[in-house]
Parts: C-alpha cells; structure tokens; sequence
C-alpha cells in the first residue's frame, strides 16, 4: 500500500468527529473582541514575525486572509499589497479589524463578514492566501479545495501541531486528557497526493498557560481550557506550579505552530 491509497481526506473526518470538538459560534470571538477594543494596537510579536519573515510576497498585489481577527497579520502586511480582503465571521473581530486600520490609515484592507463553510463565490481570487490558526475545520479536503479555487499564487497555513493548546502533561495530571485535535501532518499528506510538496516550518510561542504571575492567575487559565476545577485538582495542580517556578512562569511546554506554505497549481482556480 502506498501514502496514494490512503483516504487522508475520510481519515481527517473520522479523527475531528472523535475529538467531539465543537466550533466556536461568532459571539464567542465577539466577546473577546470586547476585551481587545481600546487596547492599544500590537502589530509586532514573535508569531507575526516569523509568519511574515517566512512569506514570499513576489509577483503578488492582492492578500486574502481567512479568519483574520483583529488583522494580527494583514494589517502590518497592508502596505505591500494593492488590495486586501480579510474575512472573519465574527463581526466584532471584524469591527476590531476596521478600527485598527482607520488608526493606522490603512485604506486597502477590504473586512468580509465571511467564514470557511460560507459561500464563497463573490470572494475574489487573490495572488496569496493566508489562513493563519484559523483552519481546524470539519472537512479539510474541502477547505484546500476552496483555498484553490481562491489563490493565485502562494497558500499560507498554520496548524496547530501535536493537537493540544495546553501542555498535555498538565491535562494528564488532572486526568483531563481530551483527544489531540488533526493537526498539519494531513494537510501534508492531501498536498502530496494532490502532486503538491509543500513546504514546512515550525513557530514556536509560549503557550496558553505561560507568563501567569500568580498561581491564581495560572489555574484560572487552566479552567478556562479545561474546565472547572475541584479542589482535588486545584492541590495537584498547586503541586505542580510550586515544583518548578520556571517551567510554570512559561505555562509547561510551549505551543508549537506548524506552517504549511505552498505553490498553487496552476489552473486550479475555477
């Protein structure tokens, strides 16, 4: 049997229905647009940087970003393209996004009220497609197809890699573990059995959990991923920070984002 025979696209089904993973609605990403309204605007960190340092903007003058946010990557990329399109389907990311813009002065960067299971068909193509920590989607073989139809030139994605957004040592310990979401290794194996050898880079950022200043503030971050915690948890986890000052100021092991950047075909937009 070779890597052709597999049904990747049927397997990444199975694997998303397993995790019970249920997508979060827009008014979940309004709330936090909330919290960042009149927050002074960050255009710079360590992921944004090594995301865009990463880029290969030559022969392209329009950027489609999918799931945009607040424009964490199109709006420090504005400038170096004639048009971009930033879709979202959250209206308040979006509201978040124009905001920023309009300080920054930035007239090229077009908001679409929009999501990756919406139609598309007035989105336009664009020379290069970002989708960046926004694709753990029900059905990834659609989604590649639609980045296609969409993309000119250059496709860039991030994935989380290992499938957890917190140290799976830390979810262990509360025995908490929950299935590891799909992560990049499928979008790999679609690319290649499309004839696609995609590139592939790793962003490392400290995660979820990291930069807590007190271990109040470390196990509310725990409960807002996991869940509420008993007391029970809530002495096995004060063990644990206690045990390695260090290791807990940085939240366990850091999150590691995969990103996946390839040529599109040519001719693959309908």
């Amino acid at each position: 049997m070779s890597l052709d025979d597999i049904d990747f696209a049927e397997r990444y089904r199975q694997h998303m229905r397993r995790t019970g993973r249920k997508p979060k609605p827009p008014s979940a990403w309004d709330k936090r647009a909330v919290e960042l309204a009149g927050k002074p605007l960050a255009l710079g960190s360590a992921y944004t940087d090594a995301f865009i340092q990463r880029m290969d903007l030559t022969g392209a003058r329009t950027l489609l970003d999918i799931g945009c946010g607040p424009g964490t990557l199109c709006l420090p990329l504005a400038a170096q393209f004639e048009q971009v399109y930033a879709l979202d389907y959250s209206p308040g990311m979006l509201a978040c996004l124009q905001a920023g813009a309009d300080e920054l002065g930035v007239d090229n960067v077009h908001p679409v009220l929009c999501g990756w299971d919406d139609d598309w068909s007035e989105i336009p193509v664009c020379d290069i497609l970002i989708a960046s920590r926004s694709s753990v989607v029900d059905d990834l073989d659609a989604i590649l197809e639609k980045i296609h139809r969409h993309t000119r030139l250059r496709a860039y994605v991030t994935q989380l890699a290992g499938g957890h957004f917190i140290d799976p040592a830390i979810s262990r310990l509360l025995e908490r573990e929950q299935p590891a979401l799909p992560d990049h290794i499928y979008t790999l194996n679609l690319l290649h059995q499309r004839g696609i050898y995609a590139r592939l880079d790793y962003i490392e950022v400290p995660g979820r959990l990291a930069g807590s200043r007190t271990f109040e503030e470390f196990a509310d971050k725990v409960s807002l991923s996991l869940g509420p915690l008993n007391e029970t948890e809530l002495d096995a986890l004060a063990e644990w920070y206690r045990a390695d000052p260090e290791r807990a100021h940085q939240g366990g092991a850091p999150m590691r984002w995969a990103l996946v950047s390839w040529t599109v075909p040519s001719g693959a937009q309908v």
